[in-house]
């Protein structure tokens, strides 16, 4: 898929050394004043050509929905796990902040019907393929085997991004082994994570984008591993996660620009942050040319 250039748009990429990188919207927020998964920023987004993410959670009845926690009781008015809930258990409830109903990911189809063509929707699945299941991925192809926008699928599981390629075959897919490089690299150093990488790069999920750690990535830049131009020479995109500004309207701290900026000049195809406007003015008052 190739990146559009969007013009007087805020929040949407950062130009940097002749390279385009994408400021996606973590949660569907373009600002942390916005509210957790906001259907009308989300709109707003496909209206732009803006990256988004959201999360889903799987459903007892196999279908899912956009929220970020197992338990109901952080991010809305309802209780206990969302695994042991079915749509009629969800439409009783509402999000914490504004009162507003949950989207259900039978709602999400309808309202991506109209999006610029450079618009990304990322689907972050929080729960693994044994918990998801046939059912559940079924439930998917049933829902978005029809949809003409760009939405990426991503996930810890490669077991579910596997059956996500086989039964939506015309959806992005995405994989993040953040928490298993931190690990290995802890055990055995990063040759071991370097290799454990390259072969998830090669293997079966076929992934178009990488989700890395920012933290990660500058870690290991420090030792002379460029995780970036790795996951690059294997021809995929990486996402750096999550770099969100302390104080949006002050902009970078002295400390934020000196990670932001050694992470930009590895070039990343995308960074996802909360505040992604702030972040795009904060860099060009830093680099005015």
């Amino acid at each position: 898929m190739q990146m559009t250039r969007l013009a007087n748009s805020q929040g949407l990429e950062i130009l940097h050394d002749g390279h385009r990188t994408r400021l996606k919207w973590h949660r569907l927020r373009k600002r942390v004043a916005d509210p957790l998964f906001s259907a009308e920023v989300m709109a707003e987004g496909f209206a732009a050509g803006a990256s988004m993410e959201l999360d889903l959670r799987v459903r007892a009845d196999g279908g899912f929905v956009v929220l970020h926690d197992r338990e109901l009781e952080g991010e809305t008015t309802g209780h206990g796990p969302i695994a042991a809930k079915t749509i009629a258990d969800l439409r009783d409830i509402s999000m914490r902040d504004g009162g507003r109903p949950l989207i259900l990911s039978e709602d999400l189809a309808a309202m991506m019907q109209a999006t610029h063509p450079a618009a990304l929707l990322q689907f972050d699945m929080k729960d693994d393929y044994e918990a998801i299941g046939t059912h559940g991925i079924e439930h998917l192809a049933v829902h978005f085997r029809d949809i003409t926008a760009s939405v990426i699928v991503s996930g810890g599981s490669l077991d579910l991004i596997v059956a996500v390629k086989e039964k939506l075959p015309h959806l992005l897919r995405g994989i993040d082994p953040t928490d298993k490089l931190y690990d290995i690299r802890q055990a055995s150093g990063w040759g071991a994570a370097e290799m454990k990488l390259r072969a998830d790069l090669r293997g079966p999920t076929e992934p178009d984008t990488i989700y890395l750690h920012w933290q990660l990535i500058l870690d290991a830049a420090k030792d002379g591993l460029d995780l970036i131009g790795l996951c690059r020479d294997e021809g995929k995109r990486v996402d750096a996660w999550t770099f969100t500004l302390k104080d949006p309207g002050a902009g970078f701290s002295e400390e934020e620009w000196r990670s932001f900026s050694t992470l930009m000049a590895l070039k990343p195809d995308q960074v996802t942050t909360d505040e992604a406007p702030a972040t795009e003015r904060a860099w060009r008052l830093r680099m005015p040319g």
